[in-house]
């Protein structure tokens, strides 16, 4: 079953978050008090670049298994620490088609719109992170690991210990890439 394991933010561009109870998603901003929250980039390096860009990083998710994967290689990583505002089990995040719809009991709904592409402060975080969270699978691709981003498409509140409904798109299903 899919569950949300731990729910943050930060009202200041901080690499880790604040774990709370829970969190309220406002639709089209993303999370009320994150420094992301915003119909634009709030990515101080996108906004560098274009701040007209539309904010498809309004939510950023990780699964809770990576930072069972890390421990295995010696990290030590909690929810929060690597700037997630959704932790969640039992959900394979990075195979998620483009699109899919996670739905929570209060009705929220994210919109899964890429893959978080893994930065320099992960490995300022914690030495060797960042290669980490960055693998190669069977055909030498990179296999980004640091989780998924989302828009909010339904407003709502978000609670540690929720259990998340899954919505796939319609096929064919879009692969994500990172945004």
């Amino acid at each position: 079953m899919a569950t949300v394991i731990s729910v943050s933010k930060s009202d200041e561009h901080t690499f880790s978050k604040q774990v709370l109870h829970s969190i309220t998603l406002i639709a089209g901003d993303g999370v009320e008090g994150d420094a992301h929250c915003g119909k634009t980039v709030q990515h101080r390096s996108r906004v560098k670049a274009d701040p007209t860009q539309p904010n498809l990083r309004q939510v950023h998710l990780i699964h809770s298994e990576l930072f069972e994967e890390l421990k295995e290689q010696g990290f030590d990583v909690a929810a929060a620490d690597l700037g997630e505002n959704i932790t969640t089990r039992g959900i394979d995040l990075l195979s998620l088609p483009k699109g899919t719809q996670l739905v929570f009991p209060s009705q929220a709904v994210v919109t899964i719109t890429g893959l978080r592409n893994p930065c320099p402060q992960i490995e300022a975080f914690q030495t060797g992170l960042l290669r980490a969270v960055l693998g190669r699978d069977s055909d030498g691709e990179i296999v980004r690991k640091a989780g998924v981003m989302g828009i909010v498409t339904q407003g709502g509140k978000i609670n540690q210990g929720d259990v998340i409904e899954i919505i796939y798109p319609h096929k064919p299903h879009e692969k994500l890439e990172r945004v």
